[in-house]
């Protein structure tokens, strides 16, 4: 889903800037619009001894072809907390045979983010600010996550439930991959408003420490089922501003997800899963193969010193 761009110049004074989601609930962010993006800048405090890290955000999201009109399912948050906070909630489209609107839960998880990634009993600890968002959604659904708060001394803490994941690219090569969560083939972890469901006790927790010139991508499992790391470093390669290099992965992500020819990361898990065509077809010479339509959310970041 394509909008105009939303440039964000941050004061000191209201460190959080945040996009709880791009759905037509949000209508000042202009509900007709057919795609988002968003520039942010999370400004540092001045050190004169030590420079201080934070990420310059770039994010865009196109949503499954059917949903459009209603904006996906995804939902993001970005803030200046620290050196930046960062999240993705994919909500699990299931629940619409239940007659309920599979968007309502990620985004009312990403407003409650939003409220507390300041909160001191978070202190700046995802998994904590996982638990404290997910008992105060009320909303029925559930939702894959992923959240990643940047210390200013540069620590990345990384904290994720299902398969929204997040890698680390340093000088041409993935450095940091997060681990999907799954019971089993595309049944992934997620928080619900279940009372039998996972929790932030079952998060995996990661942290790593970030260097100036480090980007970072973050995603619903629309990116990684249709893009190969290979393909991120190499579209990164291409763009210098992080708001393109978000809107060129995810549109990459678009292209091979509606291609049944593409042999995508989704397709080789399938196989190895032991899903596949009729023996008849491999007779053929055939495999199966395609991408994977969903909702995609990409976000950029890259490590500035300040």
């Amino acid at each position: 889903m394509a909008v105009p761009i939303f440039r964000a110049s941050v004061p000191h004074s209201r460190p959080a800037i945040t996009i709880h989601s791009l759905g037509p609930s949000l209508p000042t962010l202009h509900e007709t619009s057919k795609n988002r993006r968003l520039l942010f800048c999370a400004p540092s405090e001045h050190n004169p001894v030590r420079p201080t890290l934070s990420f310059c955000v770039g994010v865009h999201l196109i949503p499954h072809p059917s949903k459009v009109d209603r904006g996906g399912e995804d939902a993001f948050f970005v803030s200046s907390y620290k050196g930046g906070a960062l999240a993705v909630a994919d909500g699990v489209s299931g629940w619409a045979e239940q007659n309920v609107d599979p968007s309502m839960f990620p985004q009312e998880l990403m407003t409650n983010f939003s409220d507390l990634v300041e909160d001191e009993e978070v202190n700046s600890d995802p998994q904590v600010l996982i638990r404290k968002a997910h008992a105060a959604t009320s909303s029925i659904g559930s939702a894959t996550v992923i959240v990643a708060i940047l210390e200013r001394n540069g620590i990345l803490k990384i904290a994720n439930v299902g398969d929204c994941g997040l890698r680390v690219i340093r000088a041409g090569r993935v450095v940091f991959s997060s681990i999907p969560q799954e019971h089993y083939f595309d049944c992934p972890y997620q928080l619900s408003s279940e009372v039998i469901s996972q929790t932030y006790l079952d998060a995996k927790v990661s942290s790593m420490e970030l260097i100036e010139g480090d980007t970072i991508i973050m995603g619903s499992d629309g990116l990684f089922d249709n893009v190969f790391d290979h393909e991120m470093i190499s579209t990164l390669a291409q763009f210098k501003d992080v708001v393109e290099a978000a809107k060129a992965l995810a549109n990459l992500a678009s292209i091979h997800a509606k291609d049944s020819d593409f042999d995508s990361p989704y397709a080789l898990e399938a196989r190895s899963r032991g899903f596949d065509i009729p023996w008849w077809k491999k007779i053929l010479g055939r495999k199966l193969t395609g991408g994977k339509l969903d909702d995609i959310t990409v976000i950029v970041g890259q490590v500035v010193s300040s």
